[in-house]
């Protein structure tokens, strides 16, 4: 990935990420679609970012990761209001490594991880305590020893093909600068709000 956009996305991040009234910085909306193009969006959290792409994760028996296993692309959104700006990204999905996953499986909280083995992602629940009772369970097998990584847990990283920085403008006249990846790298244009 060429610098410029990444440069700027690392920028604005870090300014999202200091800023008082912006609760979470990584929060972004992850919109996929499925075989037949039916589109779905939710909010995910950035985990790591770097030339390759921009990364979560998240259960894989989950809707979203059944969209990407069907349609492996996506579109990402960040919206920080208390900056008046946005960056949306889009580009190809691949799964992250094995060891990729592990590593940043190994840095979540305990109950992060035993929720990750206790939960069945989106599937209907037979009374609203039966999360509690699988993290019980979950907790039960591994006792104070390290919670390895469940197989049904993993990420996916998103290459970016297109990443466009908008910013408010007075009176609708928002700066908006689109850049886009090809054979030579990233060429950027500017967009009419």
């Amino acid at each position: 990935m060429s610098v410029a956009p990444l440069q700027l996305f690392e920028t604005w991040y870090a300014e999202a990420r200091k800023h008082p009234a912006i609760l979470d910085a990584s929060a972004m909306a992850l919109a996929t679609a499925d075989k037949n193009a039916r589109p779905s969006v939710r909010m995910v959290l950035l985990k790591h970012y770097d030339e390759r792409g921009f990364v979560f994760f998240t259960h894989l028996t989950s809707p979203k990761a059944h969209d990407l296993e069907e349609n492996a692309y996506a579109a990402l959104c960040f919206h920080w209001p208390a900056l008046a700006r946005q960056v949306r990204i889009e580009g190809t999905v691949s799964r992250v490594t094995d060891k990729e996953a592990d590593d940043y499986f190994a840095t979540r909280p305990r109950l992060s991880q035993l929720g990750a083995w206790a939960s069945r992602q989106s599937k209907p629940m037979a009374h609203r305590y039966a999360l509690e009772a699988s993290v019980a369970w979950a907790s039960a097998q591994y006792g104070a020893g390290a919670v390895p990584r469940p197989p049904h847990w993993s990420g996916f990283r998103v290459a970016p093909e297109r990443m466009e920085f908008w910013r408010e403008g007075a009176f609708r006249h928002h700066e908006r600068s689109l850049y886009t990846r090809g054979d030579d790298g990233w060429t950027q244009d500017y967009l009419f709000p």
